[in-house]
């Protein structure tokens, strides 16, 4: 990928876009040979260069009308993604994935939204009015229940995306956006909202440990709110209490009804 690479650097930097370098881009994004932000040696890393190119996209590309199922007509620069059949995947309509975006095998994508850019492991649920923003990286055996909203990053292209790790569950009406990190597992009880100021709050020890931007692999979080004074009086601001760690034993799908019973969570 290094001329590619340099291909899309060049254009980005110069204006003179390679209409041929950002089309094939965006079609190994969609094939999944390529990926936005990957993890290497334990650490994500950000391909700045993909997401220049997904922003070249949308500056070159004509609109187009086209059609979605019986009756449904858009128009749009960006068409919808194909060949389901082949690639095993799920959708229920009125479902969106957006061409650019790859989901694994065995996905499925209930009346939700998946953008350009974005990345869905195997396995995953993406329930009903669920969206999945410009670039997300969502791992395997991930649930995002209905109505939770991840954010899209495009801009700085450098920025990190919305990273979910392998197996972790999302409850109702989640709000996780600009670039926060859940690590494996974690679990999210229904209504946290968390962006890149959110302070994250583990409370299970003497003496609280705040976190920003990441949530830690096998936590479990729950909405909360904290005092904060200001010249006007003290307000109580949101933040995400870390309540818990999820064991072992709950790792498999069908037991995670266990770990919602266990801290009494919402869903």
């Amino acid at each position: 990928m290094k001329e590619l690479q340099q291909r899309i650097e060049s254009s980005f930097e110069t204006g003179d876009v390679d209409t041929g370098a950002v089309e094939a881009v965006i079609a190994a994004l969609d094939e999944g040979r390529l990926r936005v932000a990957e993890k290497i040696d334990g650490e994500w890393v950000v391909h700045g260069w993909v997401k220049q190119a997904i922003l070249l996209y949308f500056r070159t590309a004509s609109m187009n009308v086209g059609s979605y199922g019986d009756g449904y007509t858009y128009y749009d620069k960006i068409p919808l993604k194909t060949d389901l059949v082949r690639q095993n995947v799920r959708l229920v309509p009125p479902g969106t994935i957006r061409y650019g975006a790859h989901v694994e095998p065995g996905c499925v994508v209930m009346p939700g939204y998946v953008n350009i850019g974005a990345f869905v492991g195997a396995g995953t649920m993406v329930d009903t009015w669920a969206t999945v923003g410009s670039c997300a990286q969502i791992g395997r055996r991930v649930h995002l229940s209905g109505g939770v909203g991840i954010g899209g990053v495009l801009e700085p292209p450098g920025a990190r995306p919305v990273i979910i790790e392998d197996g972790c569950f999302i409850g109702s009406r989640c709000i996780v956006v600009e670039g926060v990190l859940l690590e494996e597992r974690a679990v999210l009880g229904a209504g946290v909202t968390i962006t890149a100021s959110t302070p994250i709050i583990d409370v299970t020890g003497e003496e609280e440990v705040v976190y920003k931007g990441r949530v830690p692999a096998r936590s479990v979080v729950i909405p909360g709110v904290r005092a904060k004074t200001f010249p006007a009086g003290e307000y109580h601001l949101p933040c995400a209490l870390i309540i818990g760690q999820r064991s072992a034993k709950t790792d498999d799908k069908t037991s995670l009804n266990s770990v919602l019973r266990e801290f009494a969570l919402a869903v």
